[in-house]
């Protein structure tokens, strides 16, 4: 079923992460950002050519969020192993995960492709999960984020606000490489989405799903995309714990709990770089492959808790280049 924002609970993702940006603008330089203008539009450098940091990837994330969730980082155990980690809370997951945060929107820029996520997906429906979850927003101010190694050009630019439908002083652009500070925080914050993509790869209800709470180690930063692509993701398959807030029948969250870690994936104990190297392309990895290393489903109907999944600290180690 689909359904506007507006219509629904007046929760604009574009509106709500608008206070972020401000900060990362009206902070440029503590944050370890640069701010410049393309073709009108304001975009925000947080390690292309910028150094960037923890705070910006924090901001980052949030943005990506739809403002729809918070982001903390801490140090965190994983059974002996202890590293800095990113916690996502939201009580509207479906909407801050998907509807915003999922990098469901490839974009050319020069010889590269750039991932577009971000509140300004929910302006247009830039992925297939908009047909599973209609979620619409209706702004004047559109914010994208992008992972890539290039600022935006101003062809692509333009691109972006002519899809969004919004006049280019009105577009805010993000962007941090995979190899950076900055977006080693912000997939990090992605492991309560890589969960819930799951579920939804699984043809699960997401509509179910009240709330969510997910944590993730933050990898080091990468020499190279490709390296960085593998510590990232590693560190979601081996690392992440999330656990959702839902309402269903025992016996079914019983039977599928064990379906969503990584730990059911033929791929498991390899790393994500060897699944790459076999099939070639980032675009070809199934994705089912996609999930959390250990997952909790709490039913609010009965209070009964299920979970799966391990965390591999060995594994991470590795991953991490230690």
């Amino acid at each position: 079923m689909f359904f506007s924002i507006t219509e629904r609970s007046n929760l604009s993702p574009n509106q709500l992460a608008f206070s972020f940006v401000n900060e990362l603008v009206a902070k440029s330089e503590l944050l370890r950002v640069n701010v410049q203008k393309i073709n009108e539009a304001t975009v925000v450098d947080c390690g292309v050519e910028a150094q960037g940091g923890w705070e910006a990837g924090v901001l980052f994330a949030k943005v990506c969020l739809g403002g729809l969730a918070k982001v903390n980082l801490y140090w965190s155990e994983f059974n002996g192993f202890r590293w800095p980690t990113a916690e996502v809370v939201t009580d509207h997951p479906v909407q801050a995960c998907l509807a915003s945060q999922y990098a469901g929107w490839p974009i050319q820029n020069g010889r590269q492709t750039a991932m577009g996520s971000g509140p300004g997906r929910a302006i247009i429906h830039k992925g297939n999960i908009y047909e599973v979850n209609g979620y619409e927003d209706y702004s004047d101010t559109a914010i994208l984020c992008l992972e890539s190694e290039e600022l935006p050009t101003t062809e692509v630019v333009k691109y972006l606000s002519e899809e969004l439908g919004c006049n280019p002083k009105n577009l805010y652009i993000l962007v941090a490489p995979t190899a950076s500070l900055v977006g080693s925080v912000q997939i990090a914050a992605r492991a309560l989405e890589t969960g819930l993509s799951k579920l939804n790869v699984l043809g699960y209800d997401l509509e179910r799903i009240e709330s969510g709470w997910g944590t993730c180690p933050i990898p080091s930063v990468a020499s190279s995309k490709r390296d960085a692509l593998g510590r990232s993701n590693d560190g979601i398959f081996y690392g992440s714990t999330v656990l959702y807030n839902l309402r269903d029948e025992d016996e079914t969250l019983k039977d599928l709990v064990g379906q969503l870690p990584f730990c059911a994936s033929q791929h498991y104990e390899r790393s994500f770089v060897e699944i790459l190297n076999e099939l070639g392309s980032f675009y070809d990895i199934d994705p089912a492959v996609y999930s959390a290393a250990k997952v909790w489903l709490c039913n609010l109907n009965s209070g009964r808790s299920f979970h799966a999944g391990v965390l591999r600290p060995d594994i991470l180690c590795s991953a991490f280049g230690l």
